[in-house]
């Protein structure tokens, strides 16, 4: 009818409780190791330097001239605004 558990042992008990204990240590000690700062940096650095590669170079490692292009426009752009702003306002 209804279907009964056997009764465990108090070692059986103990065993369950110590592979529990164990495996939350492991746990335990897995978080600490993720919220480190230096792991959380390091993490970082590594995700910015993969992003930053996938950006600059295609998938048979050939730079993309196309992102350079944009990149120096850009800085040769920031670099003539800064030069007409510095005339514009040091006339002296």
């Amino acid at each position: 009818m209804a279907d009964k558990k056997p009764a465990r042992s108090p070692q059986e008990i103990e065993a369950d409780i110590a592979a529990t204990r164990s495996r939350m240590s492991r746990t335990v000690d897995e978080l600490t190791y993720r919220i480190n700062p230096q792991t959380l940096k390091t993490n970082a650095v590594a995700s910015l330097k993969g992003k930053a590669n996938d950006a600059a170079f295609q998938a048979d490692g050939t730079p993309r001239y196309d992102r350079l292009a944009m990149g120096l426009g850009g800085v040769s752009g920031a670099a003539l605004l800064l030069g007409v702003l510095r005339r514009t306002f040091h006339r002296g």
